[in-house]
């Protein structure tokens, strides 16, 4: 679809109306993260990155292999990554403003995502504050978001996500999960799941997608279990009637092979990497899925003249071995170093978003299936005539079923094992 003026018309209609507030003259097609999934539904069997825009680095080659792929893509930041503590530069604030001028500099004309990932409430008193800052993230160009509230109890993580859905707009993408992300211990079932999905649709709530413990963990996978294929396609499928999509957390460490029986065997669309683009971009070696490869003493290996300076990276270490991070701690490293690494030479800034590039692009088209998607996305818009493309499901449960008091005598006999008490980070 490279018609221009067929562009400047998606261009008109596609963008929400805070992405046109933010940039009235932008070129870029900043959208709704329902577009993105409409779009990979209409390809079938396939789903695309959301990738986890730890640095300007990722954000920038994420950005050129979706051109290159001619894929709709989400670029997105946790709560705990880019929140008001976050441990990233980038952060909900920024992220829309970056992607945008990166779109502009580089040309990019596929339709993409700004997703603000799991917006964790841990706590009821967690309420109070989310409903003053979740307009202001969509006020800085969100356009779509995960409610987390999967660290509560089913009825207490049902009745959150209601309270917090008035300060969703009607036309962004809209993210909820059940179970926290352990491995494979407090996997999510078809009950907790349901439970959460008909009690939103009683109330005329259409979440686009669900993220479920399927058995992967964030961060660096060391267990090998990786996520559980059938068990997301049952719970997909028990889900299919409310138009639930499926949200694939903690991909990094997985196989391609499982991950692409993820895309054809279940109805996930959204597929969230994050610590090996980080990994990538800084150099380290990483298998053929992006786990790091780590040397007989436990360390990360630097790949000589790719990615940051071996000097920078002497520095990274450093500073990591000086506050004790070790592992998927070294996470932390990105928000002393995003500006020292922004300082570095232009052939180094350029390698290492050009290294990002070349390990997503391949996942997208030969992993994902997602090559197409941008142009499917694109239709969508022109279809809907609009950037709202509505709910996927009507109403279907009672609401009279569904009143507080009955979602708190349903949860007491929900039959499941959320696994053990624990900090288990997003």
């Amino acid at each position: 679809m490279s018609n221009s003026g067929e562009y400047t018309k998606i261009l008109e209609i596609g963008r929400p109306p805070n992405i046109r507030k933010l940039f009235p003259h932008s070129q870029a097609l900043l959208v709704s993260g329902k577009v993105i999934d409409r779009a990979l539904l209409a390809k079938g069997a396939a789903m695309t990155m959301a990738a986890n825009g730890r640095s300007y680095f990722v954000i920038r080659g994420a950005l050129q292999a979706a051109q290159r792929a001619n894929a709709a893509i989400i670029i997105e930041i946790a709560r705990s990554e880019g929140g008001a503590s976050a441990y990233c530069g980038v952060n909900y604030w920024n992220m829309a403003r970056i992607v945008d001028s990166l779109c502009n500099e580089m040309g990019i004309t596929i339709p993409v995502a700004i997703h603000a990932d799991h917006y964790g409430i841990k706590q009821e008193s967690d309420l109070g504050p989310a409903k003053v800052e979740i307009p202001s993230i969509f006020d800085a160009g969100i356009t779509s978001i995960a409610i987390d509230a999967s660290h509560m109890l089913d009825d207490k993580n049902l009745l959150a996500n209601l309270e917090l859905n008035s300060c969703v707009p009607d036309w962004a993408g809209l993210e909820t999960e059940v179970g926290e992300i352990k491995g494979t211990q407090g996997l999510s079932t078809v009950d907790d799941a349901s439970f959460l999905i008909k009690g939103l649709n009683a109330h005329g709530i259409c979440a686009d997608w669900i993220a479920l413990n399927n058995g992967t963990t964030h961060g660096i996978e060391a267990s090998g279990q990786g996520i559980q294929v059938a068990l997301t396609g049952e719970i997909h499928k028990a889900l299919t009637a409310y138009g639930t999509s499926g949200a694939q957390h903690g991909t990094s460490g997985n196989s391609s092979e499982r991950l692409r029986a993820i895309a054809r065997e279940t109805a996930t669309t959204k597929a969230n990497v994050a610590t090996a683009l980080q990994m990538v971009s800084w150099g380290l070696e990483v298998n053929d899925y992006g786990n790091a490869i780590l040397d007989d003493n436990g360390n990360f290996i630097k790949v000589k003249g790719e990615g940051v300076t071996e000097e920078m990276w002497e520095q990274m270490v450093a500073y990591a071995d000086d506050k004790g991070w070790k592992g998927g701690g070294y996470k932390q490293l990105n928000l002393p170093f995003e500006n020292r690494l922004l300082g570095l030479p232009l052939e180094i800034r350029e390698r290492m978003a050009k290294r990002v590039e070349e390990f997503v692009y391949p996942m997208l088209v030969n992993v994902f299936s997602a090559d197409g998607s941008a142009d499917l996305a694109k239709e969508a818009i022109l279809k809907a005539g609009s950037h709202d493309m509505g709910a996927k499901a009507d109403r279907i449960e009672d609401p009279a079923d569904w009143t507080k008091e009955k979602i708190i005598q349903r949860a007491a006999e929900l039959d499941t094992d959320k696994g053990p008490e624990g900090d288990f980070d997003d």
